[in-house]
């Protein structure tokens, strides 16, 4: 037993969060100054999309579809981190905390799932150009979308189930928000560790799996681009760079959640803690939409053009 604490504490407290005087005032101001922005920047491309019957062909549907998981994964985190920031007491339900591992896992999960998608989509059109519109109908763009949705929320679903189950002896977690291995890490349980290492194993399948079908479909795309025409490579090189900037950057993510988790939460610097964190939980959502909106120029040129129309209705 780690103590003599609660087996299914009802409260949570975050350790990290220290008491920065008025200097937290300004620290609320910038988070929420970039919580704004990830709503706006993710908004203006979901509008794009949606507004502009142009847009409406499978790319920028999954495009559509990865601004929207960015301001889904936004929801489970930035709410509650800035009322944290402000309060004297950093204490969370168990229930809450549960609900806020689930949607920031589920938030990773769907731009892993999305990203292999939008993948297969570069590859057959670039690959397969005359079969492109016989294979990506709306159909299966649907179909595919909704397998990349409900996959990782049924695998992580089921794996949070679990750890809500535990029996935990602890109560304090040494992070900004609630993510799964921390809280499996409180567990009293001794015959946790082959539970949690099956877990870890499934996931890594599931993450080694998308990256190898991304991996796969590029060198073949770069294969096809050798063999073309300029004009070819460039556009290929146009509608393909958005997508290898976000992946690599969602590479950079998984490496920051996984070395975060394999630090000692007594031992983990506060501020190696807050930066990891916050990286995948900042620099996706941003990244993201302005990497689309200012590289693909059908969406650059709807956004400008509605801009515009704006512009000169209200002056």
């Amino acid at each position: 037993m780690k103590g003599n604490i609660s087996l299914y504490p009802f409260y949570f407290q975050f350790t990290v969060f220290s008491d920065y005087g008025p200097l937290r005032y300004l620290f609320f101001t910038l988070c929420l100054l970039i919580y704004l922005t990830i709503i706006f920047v993710n908004v203006v491309i979901i509008l794009a999309v949606c507004l502009e019957k142009s847009l409406h062909q499978p790319m920028y549907i999954f495009i559509c579809c990865l601004c929207c998981n960015s301001l889904y994964g936004s929801v489970g985190f930035f709410p509650r981190f800035l009322m944290d920031i402000v309060s004297d007491t950093h204490f969370i339900s168990r229930q809450a905390c549960f609900t806020q591992a689930y949607m920031v896992f589920t938030y990773l999960g769907h731009e892993l799932t999305l990203l292999t998608v939008m993948a297969y989509d570069r590859f057959v059109a670039i690959c397969q150009p005359l079969h492109y519109h016989s294979k990506m109908t709306m159909r299966r763009v649907k179909l595919l979308i909704l397998i990349s949705l409900v996959y990782p929320a049924v695998l992580i679903g089921s794996s949070t189930r679990n750890l809500n189950s535990l029996k935990l002896c602890g109560e304090n977690l040494h992070r900004i928000f609630c993510t799964g291995w921390p809280l499996a890490q409180l567990s009293c349980e001794e015959d946790n560790t082959q539970r949690n290492i099956a877990g870890q194993i499934i996931v890594m399948i599931t993450v080694l799996f998308s990256m190898s079908v991304v991996l796969y479909t590029y060198l073949r795309i770069l294969l096809v681009c050798r063999r073309s025409s300029s004009e070819v490579r460039g556009k290929a090189f146009q509608t393909c760079l958005p997508h290898i900037v976000t992946f690599v950057n969602y590479c950079i993510s998984v490496l920051c959640e996984f070395s975060l988790s394999r630090y000692d939460p007594d031992e983990a610097n506060t501020v190696v803690i807050v930066v990891l964190s916050l990286e995948y939980l900042i620099i996706p959502p941003i990244n993201n939409p302005l990497v689309y909106g200012l590289t693909l120029p059908r969406i650059r040129g709807v956004i400008f053009r509605r801009l515009k129309i704006h512009t000169q209705f209200f002056l």
